[in-house]
């Protein structure tokens, strides 16, 4: 197959859209298909275009064997509504260019991955101008999380979005999706089941893994002695990362456990301001780190946390650091309801934490503390265990290439492939 792929954010970018996507290209490549992958000059987080890609309109490289053409974007280090819009639409206008003009010969089947849902666009056009089956990877409800957590609050904006959203869903030939809820939700606007793949976040192990300590590291961050309670990723608005320093500030005096932010996004300059506000000692910001490094700063931490906001609709959301944080054995403070908290549960490889609830992660993070080592290391071998067994992203990219397969032959989503309880969580008991 010749597969091209739409994607906004790509390495060398970090993220869990970033290293979702990649992985899949050079997946489908190592099993024999052609890949181009279509994306952004690389500007995320920090919203400004990364050295060595800037004053270009295009570039065009082969990477890991998947053709990768970058276009420029309209990026401004400030989210607003109307930069984040010239963000996306400039993305939309070039890509499609680039799709047509750039990436050599036809292609079999186009595979576009959001969020942003805009980035279906190009997708849906390429393959409408060229005859070819389109998939619509849909990894968060655009735009309803949006008008939920405010970022969207103009009805006639919200109209349009909606729209969008009916368009992409109309014309995909099929839209995979990352939990059994979205597959739900996709019923509802009226897809049928031989239309919703399955295509779950999950890990990787050869980079989530156990290692040991790193004593000089630690040593280094002033963490001797403590017990560290990590978050690492986005610091954005769905994750509630305010919840968390409100829980640090509840146990500022207990000088045995330290929190540890790593990451970038657009609530962290914020997050910085409140520590030094509250004088926090307990807590300590660092830097995005790359994905060759980030095991070794998890390693620092004795558990990790795993927030969203309280919203009824987080229930549908599973969080790809889940997956990571469980496959790196450390044991989890789970902060999202539905069905992350079964995974997490039935695992047996932390603890629920009722989200938006400042006290009852201090509850959490103490009963942690007084646990015994054998305990904690009990709960993150069986966080390991789990995503060795369910949750790895290799097989994952397989069922990908089984979908394209099936709609380049003229089929449907392989009924293997679809989104039933069985097929989406193995490990859960159906009866639960």
């Amino acid at each position: 197959m010749r597969v091209l792929m739409f994607t906004q954010y790509y390495p060398p970018e970090v993220g869990a859209t970033q290293n979702r996507i990649a992985h899949f290209a050079r997946s489908l490549v190592m099993q024999g298909h052609s890949v181009t992958v279509v994306t952004a000059l690389p500007n995320h987080p920090a919203g400004i275009i990364q050295q060595g890609y800037r004053r270009r309109l295009w570039m065009r490289r082969v990477e890991d064997g998947v053709a990768v053409v970058r276009v420029w974007v309209a990026t401004a280090p400030r989210k607003t509504f109307v930069t984040r819009l010239a963000f996306y639409l400039s993305y939309v206008c070039h890509a499609l260019v680039a799709g047509l003009l750039l990436t050599g010969r036809r292609h079999d089947v186009v595979f576009a991955t959001s969020p942003p849902l805009t980035v279906g666009l190009p997708g849906v056009l390429y393959a409408r101008l060229r005859t070819v089956p389109f998939v619509l990877d849909v990894r968060d409800l655009w735009p309803i999380l949006a008008v939920e957590l405010g970022e969207m609050r103009q009805p006639g904006i919200v109209r349009l979005a909606r729209r969008l959203e009916r368009l992409l869903y109309r014309h995909a030939t099929a839209v995979t999706v990352v939990t059994l809820g979205f597959g739900t939700y996709l019923r509802e606007q009226g897809l049928p089941d031989d239309r919703i793949g399955f295509l779950p976040n999950g890990t990787i192990p050869e980079v989530f893994r156990p290692l040991p300590l790193d004593d000089s590291l630690r040593g280094s961050l002033g963490l001797d002695g403590r017990f560290v309670v990590g978050f690492f990723g986005n610091h954005g608005i769905a994750q509630d990362l305010e919840g968390v320093l409100k829980t640090a500030h509840l146990m500022a005096r207990d000088e045995r456990v330290h929190f540890l932010f790593v990451g970038e996004g657009p609530v962290k300059a914020d997050l910085m301001k409140e520590q030094q506000r509250l004088g926090l000692a307990n807590v300590t910001f660092l830097r995005q780190v790359s994905l060759a490094e980030v095991t070794r700063y998890i390693s620092l931490t004795d558990t990790m946390v795993v927030p969203l906001r309280r919203l009824d609709l987080f229930r549908t959301f599973i969080p790809s650091k889940l997956f990571d944080f469980m496959a790196c054995a450390k044991p989890i403070l789970l902060q999202v309801d539905g069905e992350a908290r079964e995974i997490l549960e039935q695992a047996g490889a932390g603890l629920f934490v009722p989200p938006g609830d400042p006290p009852a992660l201090a509850a959490a993070i103490q009963r942690m503390v007084e646990m015994s080592r054998d305990e904690r290391v009990a709960m993150g071998a069986a966080g390991l265990d789990s995503v060795r067994r369910h949750y790895l992203r290799d097989a994952q990219a397989l069922r990908l290439e089984a979908i394209l397969q099936a709609l380049v032959s003229g089929g449907r989503v392989p009924e293997a492939a679809r989104v039933t309880r069985a097929t989406a969580h193995p490990m859960v008991d159906p009866a639960a």
